[in-house]
This record gives structure tokens, C-alpha cells and sequence, in this order.
């Protein structure tokens, strides 16, 4: 995806977000309930692009604390732009590669990685958010039992998931086809959205963090 660049877009995101914009993550490391000031599970989303996905659920979700994270200045501000009054929601420029500086272990209670770069060249493979070195990352964070959810359009992400996760991970409701449902906690992304009125398929699993 092509993005264009804006001038002073940092200073844009931070005059726009206010105190949801966390600027320095890692300062926060071990004390995310303290930064919302209350005892609510986190949820966090790597990659949130333009933020419809993260801002609907926290806009529904009052007793959860979102954390969202995008590594590109310019989608990050889209995210920004729909930000509400909700309490729920802190946004973070930043890089899952780092997520060990941003969070100690069994901070978090859920990963949403939602149509994420399948990364198709065999050589990019460990740069996948489902590779076995992100992976380590989310079990390290994540709390027995937290989930992790993935959505992709991508077949092959989706079949490689499916390998690297069955080794340490229990895998439930894996969806080949999936359609979203108001019995679930979800909401559809603007990618989403796009690629259903083309008619591509979804697919969708969620795996359990078993320590």
C-alpha cells in the first residue's frame, strides 16, 4: 500500500490524540492498568492500520483496556482521526518487534493480528507476525490462557499459521470461511469490509496460551 507523507505528522498524531498517545511505550512496561487507571483485561492489536477494527470494540467494550500499534506514522494518524471520547484506548507508534520493551510478561490478555502482511517471499518468512520469533514474543506477554486472533485473506499466511501455532498453542474455532457473527467479540476492518464485497474469503482461528 502506497502512503503518502505528511509534514509534521508525529506532532499531528500527539496534538490530535492527546493522552491517548502513548509516546514513550516503554516507560509504561509492567504498569498499562495504572496508565487506564483501572483493573480491566488489555487487548492489544499489532498492526491496526486505519483503526476500525480497535476503535469499534473499544467504543462497545467499556471494561476493556485496547492498546493499539501501528509502525507507520501516516496509517497511524487515520487511527487517530477516529478516536472518541472512550477511556479505553491508547494508540502507540511502534514496531511488534519490540513488544518486549512495551509490555512485561502476563500483561496482556489478548493479540489481535488482523489481515496482516503475509510476507510471501520465502527469505521474509520470520518477518511473518506468526512466525515462531513473534510467537515467543506473544507467550511471553500474554497470560496462561490469553488468546490470540488471527484474521487474514491470505491462504498461505493462514496455513502457515496453522503449523506454527499447533506446536505450542491450542488451536479452537478455526473458521475457513468466516462471517462475522454478533455472538463473537469483533468487528470487521475497512480490509475487511473490501474484501467481502469482492467475495474473498475469510479466514480465522484463535489460539489459547497454554503455560
Amino acid at each position: 500500500m502506497r502512503v503518502r507523507n505528511i509534514r509534521g505528522i508525529e506532532k499531528k498524531i500527539e496534538e490530535t490524540a492527546g493522552e491517548k498517545y502513548i509516546i514513550d511505550p516503554s516507560s509504561n512496561k509492567g504498569r498499562w492498568k495504572k496508565v487506564f487507571n483501572n483493573n480491566n483485561p488489555i487487548h492489544i492489536e499489532i498492526g491496526c492500520g486505519k483503526g476500525k477494527f480497535i476503535t469499534s470494540l473499544a467504543q462497545k467494550n467499556k471494561n476493556i483496556n485496547y492498546i493499539a500499534i501501528e509502525k507507520v506514522e501516516e496509517i497511524l494518524y487515520k487511527t487517530v482521526l477516529k478516536l472518541d471520547k472512550e477511556e479505553s484506548l491508547k494508540i502507540i507508534l511502534g514496531d511488534g518487534n519490540d513488544l518486549l520493551e512495551y509490555f512485561a510478561e502476563d500483561e496482556v490478555e489478548r493479540i489481535y493480528l488482523n489481515f496482516s502482511d503475509p510476507w510471501p517471499k520465502k527469505r521474509h518468512h520470520k518477518r511473518r507476525l506468526t512466525s515462531d520469533v513473534f510467537l515467543d514474543k506473544y507467550r511471553i506477554i500474554l497470560k496462561n490462557q490469553g488468546k490470540l486472533i488471527l484474521k487474514t485473506d491470505n491462504t498461505i499466511l493462514f496455513e502457515y499459521s496453522l503449523n506454527t501455532l499447533n506446536k505450542k498453542w491450542l488451536l479452537e474455532n478455526i473458521s475457513l470461511d468466516y462471517h462475522h457473527s454478533e455472538e463473537i467479540e469483533d468487528s470487521p476492518t475497512e480490509y475487511e469490509e473490501k474484501f467481502r464485497k469482492k467475495g474473498i474469503r475469510i479466514y480465522r482461528l484463535e489460539a489459547i496460551n497454554q503455560k
